[in-house]
């Protein structure tokens, strides 16, 4: 079990700011299962067109935090960090679904579990939580191509 800082996370993600979602991974033990976590702050780039009168981090942006903590997870357990020949890209989410509104000031605690991986297409549970609540969860797909 490994925790990974913020300058960790970059090695094994191609994403930067405004879209990299993950701000620390609490543990990862590679092969089974991330904890990670997102602070969602008031100066988020997509709280003031959702909404300027109540601020809510979007469902799909949640997933997306979700799919960013399943990539580094990827990673750990293949021993590899991202580079640019390589793209990690959703192939499908299932039973997605959103629970409770998350907003500014919360903390995003990212669960995300291995179900399967079978030729280069990975299966996880997901869930993000806040305070302890299940805000969303969804069972995603994902799978990594290289690119020229």
């Amino acid at each position: 079990m490994s925790a990974m800082d913020i300058h960790q996370i970059l090695e094994h993600l191609p994403h930067r700011y405004p879209f990299l979602l993950v701000d620390r991974v609490v543990e990862c033990v590679p092969g089974e299962r991330i904890l990670a976590l997102k602070n969602v702050s008031i100066n988020e780039p997509f709280f003031p067109g959702h909404f300027p009168h109540h601020p809510v981090m979007p469902g799909v942006l949640i997933l997306e935090a979700l799919a960013q903590a399943a990539a580094i997870l990827s990673f750990k357990t293949l021993g590899q960090k991202s580079d640019d020949k390589t793209v990690y890209y959703f192939a499908g989410i299932d039973a997605a679904r959103f629970k409770k509104p998350v907003t500014a000031g919360d903390q995003l605690m990212l669960e995300v579990s291995i179900k399967a991986s079978r030729r280069g297409l990975w299966k996880f549970a997901a869930r993000a939580l806040v305070d302890g609540q299940v805000a969303a969860e969804a069972e995603l797909l994902c799978t990594m191509r290289n690119i020229e």
